[in-house]
């Protein structure tokens, strides 16, 4: 008995002992995999979406993709359809309650799709009525959290997630293959919103049936995309036909007097013709049984700036015939118009040109000022950004500038100083001519106001209908951005009777938009109005007369000398006087030279 005592008392303390030595003495390390099994991580990290989010240039949310919920159900445990259809129908108001029936009546089939993105509110009501057979499978839904804002310009997305319209289509590979790293496009949220605003504005005040306006850099970086009508891009699926076109970019439009931008510098850049330079603009012009005519005619002989401020098309017409069909030709096709633009977007439309063989007197003639041909705003926009930042044309972008990237190349197309010139010219227009109501305060706005009829079902221009249109620059002093509107069919209204008195020109309709525009967006940009000594030097600096002399000793074209060096035959047929039996043809390839002027050239903005 003593003995037993004694050995389990020795037992005990072996056992005290072994305890004490593997738990405190040299302690036993458990194995790192059983810790791992039994104590769950405190580092959690959330999957990635099956798409890249889209953010704006500042990095404001465009479209993200988000935890959701597909429902589906298996027919053959679905005892009766139409009764479930009913309570589905209750919590889902979107769905075809008889297609619904049709799919759980499916009883050879095990499995059918009844609706691929439900709300959390609305997978809990489901789960909540029991009913076996239904099934929810784990989905990411695209969601666009600013509405209509840059619908256009983001697009959307089928049901399994894949791109079918706008960056979401042209960037696919791109969303899908990085799907942690946003998209970041050039497009600044804040803008666009405003944009949007002001040209709704003006779609409302006139009745139009549509527009369209963009704002685009000096480097071709595109600020602001608005297509009217628009509609929800979390209802892409069920928004209108009509409101899914993007009218910047697929619609071709008549681009009315906002075309002499075009006009003007390749007579400057071509040598042959000066600001200086006089054009009979007395009486309306003819050829081919047709008649150009001004709005306002004036019944004298008018210098560039002046044909510009008054919007002449007598004017261009006889700066275009001097030029000659080639030289317009030429100037128009290194200017990005006979092409579709780069634009990376889908759906970029061809404008409607004539065949070189159709390019006669009046084609050249009208080409002038707009008439006769369309294509989308975004060339035209594209191609006054050169106009005035210099002289360089770059290709449109919609993607942000990637920090530390080297600057964009572009084309240079035109001297700097011809790129001076328009801008005083198009400063002229605003503050004496056609786009007096694109002034406003404290900014040096230049402009273009447009004007162009709309072709009928018949081919006939339709006399009741119109497009106006405004394409500034701002600030012409120092150029930052182009903004361009369009207002699509405006018509009179009550409403706006006391200022447009019944018109719907483009200095009525459009160029007070694109004012509201800029005095909204101009702080926002980080570009503060001036006052003072300071605006007053800037305003003196750009200004250029109607009626700008002549240097000395320079022979300027007039009611004496009408016609250039090389002038085309085009010029003097118009002028019923006789061709040249020897034209000048060195100067006659000299212009052709200069307007040619094309040349790679790196951003210096």
């Amino acid at each position: 008995m003593s003995f037993c005592i004694f050995a389990f008392i020795f037992a005990y303390f072996v056992v005290l002992l072994r305890v004490a030595d593997v738990t405190a003495i040299a302690p036993i390390k458990p194995n790192p995999a059983i810790l791992a099994a039994v104590y769950p991580s405190t580092h959690f990290k959330a999957p990635l979406p099956d798409r890249a989010s889209i953010v704006d240039r500042n990095g404001r949310l465009l479209a993200v993709s988000l935890p959701g919920a597909a429902l589906f159900a298996n027919p053959q445990q679905i005892a009766h359809p139409r009764a479930v259809a009913e309570k589905l129908k209750h919590i889902l108001p979107g769905i075809d309650e008889e297609l619904t029936v049709r799919r759980l009546s499916l009883q050879q089939s095990h499995f059918a799709y009844i609706d691929r993105a439900l709300t959390p509110d609305q997978e809990l009501a489901v789960n909540r009525l029991g009913i076996p057979g239904l099934h929810f499978y784990p989905t990411w839904q695209r969601h666009y959290p600013n509405g209509s804002a840059a619908t256009h310009i983001l697009g959307g997305v089928t049901p399994g997630q894949n791109g079918i319209a706008g960056v979401e289509d042209t960037f696919n590979k791109r969303l899908l293959a990085h799907p942690g790293k946003p998209l970041r496009l050039s497009i600044d949220l804040r803008v666009q919103a405003i944009v949007q605003r002001e040209l709704s504005r003006a779609v409302a005040n006139y009745d139009a049936r549509g527009g369209c306006a963009i704002v685009e850099g000096m480097t071709g970086r595109i600020v602001a995309m608005v297509s009217l009508p628009t509609y929800n891009a979390n209802n892409f699926h069920n928004a209108p036909p009509d409101a899914l076109i993007n009218r910047c970019i697929s619609g071709d439009y008549e681009p009315g007097s906002v075309m002499k931008l075009m006009t003007l510098p390749a007579a400057l850049q071509s040598g042959m013709l000066h600001v200086w330079d006089k054009f009979n603009t007395t009486h309306p012009l003819f050829a081919d049984g047709f008649a150009v005519t001004d709005y306002e005619p004036v019944h004298h002989w008018l210098e560039m700036p002046a044909i510009l401020a008054y919007s002449s098309n007598i004017g261009a017409s006889r700066i275009a015939t001097m030029l000659g069909p080639k030289i317009q030709r030429i100037w128009l096709r290194k200017m990005g118009f006979f092409n579709r633009s780069p634009i990376q977007l889908p759906g970029a439309q061809y404008g409607i040109w004539h065949g070189r063989n159709e390019w006669n007197l009046l084609t050249t003639m009208s080409v002038s000022f707009g008439n006769g041909i369309a294509m989308p705003p975004i060339i035209l926009v594209n191609a006054v950004v050169a106009d005035v930042n210099g002289g360089i044309l770059y290709k449109p972008d919609i993607l942000a500038r990637t920090p530390g990237a080297p600057r964009r190349i572009g084309v240079r197309v035109m001297r700097p100083g011809v790129s001076v010139l328009m801008r005083k010219m198009m400063r002229g227009v605003v503050l004496s001519g056609t786009g007096v109501y694109a002034r406003v305060p404290g900014y040096l706005v230049g402009g273009k106001t447009g004007t162009s009829q709309v072709v009928g079902p018949d081919g006939r221009y339709d006399t009741d209908l119109n497009n106006s249109s405004f394409m500034a620059v701002f600030p012409v002093n120092h150029p930052r951005y182009v903004v361009y509107a369009l207002v699509i069919h405006p018509k009179p209204t009550k409403k706006m009777a006391h200022f447009s008195y019944g018109f719907t020109t483009g200095g009525y309709v459009a160029a007070p938009a694109v004012g509201r525009i800029i005095s909204r967006i101009g702080p926002m940009l980080g570009i503060y109005p001036l006052a003072g000594k300071t605006l007053a030097a800037a305003n003196a600096q750009w200004q250029i007369p109607l009626a700008p002399p002549a240097p000395p000793s320079t022979l300027a074209l007039g009611p004496g000398h009408p016609f250039p060096p090389g002038a085309n035959e085009f010029a003097y047929m118009l002028a019923n006087k006789p061709i040249p039996k020897h034209p000048d043809r060195a100067a006659q390839m000299a212009a052709l030279k200069q307007a040619s002027l094309a040349k790679r050239e790196t951003a210096s903005l």
